[in-house]
């Protein structure tokens, strides 16, 4: 299993136009808008990610603050929309409490939701990374199943995940061709033309947008939740199939075909996926080596599953 950084550099804004939150400030804006909450402690956890500063508040509830005007649709998209799907899905999603008002200098709205109780998902914490493969299968299945009527469609707002991989067609071969000489430029740019070369053509999906470690909450090394559907959309479901190199040993990925039903056309697309985060990271962290050898190491296990499947046709 590679530990990959959950960080999505797509979603990296400039650090100024970000904003900042202290304890004291998280802890004024629930005494005035949640007066039943007031007085709880409230600690920062210790992994907050990157589109919102997270606050424990007391040992039941959490508090979610966006970092910028940019993820604010997260916060609307996720209220309305995790009690509904929810019901239909085999582990704990977050559980809204409700919204909280602007106020000495914070300048978003806010919300409180249920603390769910889990390890990230690191390779430490999982006991049978198979098993776990059929976890986000099983996850994946059902949220596929979920009612779209009316859900949000894949675009800008949540970086079109589930929507058309070529829009980001222009940066993959600009990183192709800045990486020349430490990837295989050409062999990846063929794996780039057959991905982009086809289109989801069912109805639109629910898709998570971002199944990766951070967002994988375990107990007793099982899968128990997934959070952060901040990216979450009806579109491709190609982009949630990432986790099946950047998680999976081949044993583990083998397991997850079985469960997860695709078609060639929709695992050439995931991998279009994986293919570019993995060159964009690299190429944002172009003096990290480091980051290079684990994303080398991804994109390794993604070659790897095509010489593997393509021996047993």
């Amino acid at each position: 299993m590679i530990d990959r950084n959950n960080a999505d550099i797509t979603q990296r804004i400039p650090s100024a136009s970000r904003v900042s939150v202290e304890v004291n400030v998280v802890a004024r804006l629930v005494e005035e808008n949640f007066p039943d909450l007031a007085g709880l402690p409230v600690t920062p956890v210790p992994q907050s990610g990157w589109d919102n500063h997270t606050f424990r508040l007391g040992t039941k509830h959490k508090v979610r603050m966006p970092a910028s005007a940019v993820y604010l649709s997260q916060l609307e998209k996720e209220i309305t929309w995790l009690p509904k799907l929810a019901p239909h899905l085999p582990v704990q999603v977050p559980e809204p409490v409700g919204r909280g008002h602007p106020g000495h200098g914070y300048p978003f709205p806010w919300s409180v939701w249920r603390w769910i109780d889990g390890d990230v998902a690191i390779s430490a914490s999982i006991s049978d990374l198979t098993a776990f493969a059929e976890d986000i299968a099983n996850f994946l299945n059902a949220l596929m199943r979920c009612p779209t009527d009316g859900a949000p469609a894949s675009g800008r707002d949540n970086f079109y995940r589930g929507g058309d991989l070529s829009v980001y067609d222009r940066q993959t071969r600009d990183c192709l061709t800045r990486l020349s000489g430490i990837v295989d430029a050409e062999r990846l740019a063929g794996v780039w033309q057959e991905a982009i070369s086809t289109r989801w053509e069912c109805a639109p999906v629910w898709v998570h947008g971002d199944v990766a470690a951070g967002n994988l909450l375990l107990k007793d090394g099982r899968l128990h939740a997934v959070i952060d559907f901040g990216s979450s959309a009806c579109g491709d479901p190609a982009c949630d199939l990432v986790v099946n190199w950047t998680m999976f040993n081949r044993a583990a990925r083998a397991r997850f075909r079985q469960l997860y039903e695709a078609d060639a056309a929709t695992w050439a697309r995931a991998r279009g996926w994986c293919l570019w985060k993995a060159l964009l990271v690299m190429a944002e962290n172009d003096d990290s080596e480091s980051v290079h050898a684990r994303e080398l190491e991804v994109l390794s296990e993604m070659m790897d599953d095509i010489e593997h499947l393509r021996g047993g046709e």
